[in-house]
C-alpha cells in the first residue's frame, strides 16, 4: 500500500530535507509536487486542497523560520498533517456495553464484508480475549450464510444459524437473545451487500439498525476503489450512524487514496484495515504509523506487535539455544524460519514496515515475494533428512533429484544453498562476546543501500 505515493513524496521531500533555508519559492515547488503525488494516489480533491493549505500555512510561519534545520521541520509538518488527515490516533472498538455488545457490519457486495466479519471475530477472540458469536442477516445470498459458517469454524467462534426464509430483523434479534443466554461478549451481525447504494437496501438496513441498536456500526469498503470508497462511505453514513470504517484489500492498493480521503469526507475513523486474504490479516489502523510508512520511515511498532503475536517463541528459543551451544543451524531450522515469516504475511509484508524500504530496487523486491518462499519450502521438502542435516553432501546428482522433486532448476537449488550458508555464518557470529553486533554487521553487508542505516534517506 502507498507504493506510488511513497515513491513520489520520497523524491520530492528528499530535495527539500537538506535545505538550510526555506523560501516561499522552494516551498511552492515542493507543495506542487506533493499536490500532484496526492492526486495521482487518487486522494479526493477537497482533502488535497486542505492538506496543502495547512502545510503551507505552517511552513511559511514561525515554526520553520526559527528552526536550525528547516527542511526537516517541513517534513515533520507533512507527517503531522498526514496523521491529522487520517484521524491522528487509532480509535478502538467501543465494546463497553451490557453484554452482548452488538456490532453491525455493512458494505457493498464484493468489498470483503463477510471475510472482514470473520477476521474481526478472530481479532476480538485472540487479542481482546472476548467470546464472539457471528450471524448472517444476508437473506439474499444463501452462499453468504454458508461462507460465514465456514469461516466461523476456521477462526473457532460461535456461529448462529440463519435461513433465507427469515427476516433480517428476526435473525439478528434471535442471535442477540441466544448470546444473552450464553453470556457471550460480542455479537457480530453481517448484513446483505448490494452492487450499489439503493433506496431499498438503505430502508432495510435502517430498520435492522433501529431494531438491534448496535454499539458499533462498521462500514466495509474496498481500498482499491480509491476516493470512490470515501464517497460510498459518505452515502451510507447519511443513512446510518456509522461509527467507523474497515478498509479492505489494502495489500492490493498501491495508491492509498481511500485511506487519506475517508476521514475527511465522512468524519468517521478508519478502525481497521485488511492486509491480505488470511483470517489473521486484519490490523488496527494507526494514522501515525501509516504516515511513517508513506514517508518511507517504516512502521517498526506494528512489526514488533506482529512478531509478538505470530512468532512461535518456543521454536525460536530452541533454535537460539542450538546456536549458542554450537550445535549448528540446519536446513530444518531454516525451513521453520520461512514458515514463521509466511505466518507474518511473507517477507515483503515485514520489510514494508522497515525504514528505507522504498529505496529497494524492484528486482530485489521481486526476489522476496511469496512465490520465492513457497519455492524455497518446496526445495527443502524435496531433500532427505540426511541432506537437510548435512547440506554439504548435496552435489550434482542430488541437486538434479531435488530440482525434479520441487519443480525447480538446479541453479535455484544453488541459490538456496548459498543463502543458507550465509545464514549459517551469521548464526555462528552470534556465539561469544559481542555476537549480536557482529551478526548485525554481517546482515548490513548483505542488504541493499537504504536499509539498516546503509545509506537510505534520513528524515
Amino acid at each position: 500500500m502507498f507504493e506510488n505515493l511513497q515513491e513520489r513524496l520520497g523524491k520530492t521531500l528528499k530535495n527539500i530535507s537538506g535545505r538550510g533555508r526555506l523560501t516561499e519559492d522552494n516551498i511552492k515547488d515542493t507543495l506542487r509536487e506533493v499536490r500532484m503525488a496526492f492526486l495521482e494516489a487518487d486522494v479526493a480533491l477537497p482533502v488535497v486542497r486542505e492538506f496543502v493549505k495547512q502545510v503551507k500555512e505552517r511552513a511559511v510561519g514561525v515554526e520553520v523560520t526559527k528552526s536550525l534545520s528547516p527542511g526537516q521541520v517541513f517534513i515533520k509538518i507533512v507527517r503531522e498533517e498526514l496523521e491529522k488527515a487520517m484521524g491522528e490516533a487509532n480509535e478502538e472498538l467501543s465494546l463497553n456495553a451490557q453484554p452482548p455488545a452488538v456490532v453491525m457490519v455493512a458494505g457493498l457486495q464484493g468489498a470483503g464484508k463477510t471475510t472482514s466479519v470473520a477476521k474481526l471475530a478472530k481479532f476480538l477472540k485472540e487479542r481482546k480475549k472476548k467470546s464472539v458469536l457471528v450471524v448472517s442477516a444476508d437473506v439474499y445470498r444463501p452462499a453468504a450464510i454458508k461462507q460465514l459458517e465456514t469461516l466461523a469454524t476456521e477462526v473457532d467462534v460461535d456461529f448462529f444459524p440463519s435461513d433465507i426464509s427469515q427476516k433480517p430483523v428476526d435473525i439478528a434479534n434471535a442471535a442477540i437473545s441466544h448470546a444473552k443466554k450464553k453470556f457471550i461478549d460480542v455479537v457480530l451481525v453481517d448484513t446483505a451487500g448490494r452492487l450499489h447504494v439503493d433506496s431499498n437496501m438503505m430502508d432495510e438496513i435502517k430498520d435492522l439498525h433501529k431494531a438491534i441498536n448496535p454499539i458499533e456500526t462498521l462500514f466495509v469498503v474496498d481500498a482499491m476503489t480509491g476516493q470512490d470508497a470515501a464517497n460510498t462511505a459518505k452515502a451510507f453514513d447519511e443513512a446510518l450512524p456509522l461509527t467507523g470504517v474497515i478498509l479492505t484489500k489494502t495489500d492490493g492498493d498501491a495508491r492509498g487514496g481511500a485511506a487519506l480521503s475517508i476521514r475527511h469526507i465522512t468524519g468517521k475513523p478508519i478502525k481497521f484495515m485488511g492486509v491480505g486474504e488470511r483470517t489473521d490479516a486484519l490490523e488496527p489502523f494507526h494514522p501515525d504509523r501509516i504516515a511513517s510508512r508513506i514517508l518511507g520511515m517504516g512502521d517498526v511498532l506494528s512489526l514488533i506487535e506482529e512478531v509478538e503475536m505470530k512468532v512461535d517463541k518456543e521454536q525460536a528459543a530452541k533454535v537460539a539455544e542450538k546456536v549458542f551451544k554450537g550445535v549448528g543451524f540446519t536446513l530444518d531450522d531454516f525451513a521453520d524460519q520461512l514458515k514463521q515469516m509466511k505466518n507474518m504475511g511473507g517477507m515483503m509484508s515485514m520489510l514494508d514496515k522497515l525504514p528505507g524500504m522504498s529505496n529497494l530496487p524492484d528486482a530485489v523486491k521481486g526476489q522476496m515475494g511469496d512465490k520465492t518462499f513457497i519455492q524455497m519450502e518446496a526445495i527443502i521438502s524435496s531433500m532427505t533428512k540426511k541432506e537437510r542435516a548435512r547440506p554439504e553432501i548435496i552435489k550434482g546428482s542430488r541437486k538434479k533429484r531435488i530440482a525434479a522433486g520441487s519443480g525447480t532448476q538446479v541453479q535455484e537449488i544453488n541459490k538456496l544453498l548459498k543463502q543458507f550458508t550465509q545464514m549459517q555464518k551469521m548464526m555462528k557470529k552470534m556465539k561469544g562476546k559481542g555476537g549480536m553486533t557482529k551478526m548485525m554487521r554481517g546482515m548490513k553487508g548483505m542488504l541493499p543501500p537504504g536499509m539498516m542505516g546503509g545509506g537510505g534517506p534520513k528524515f
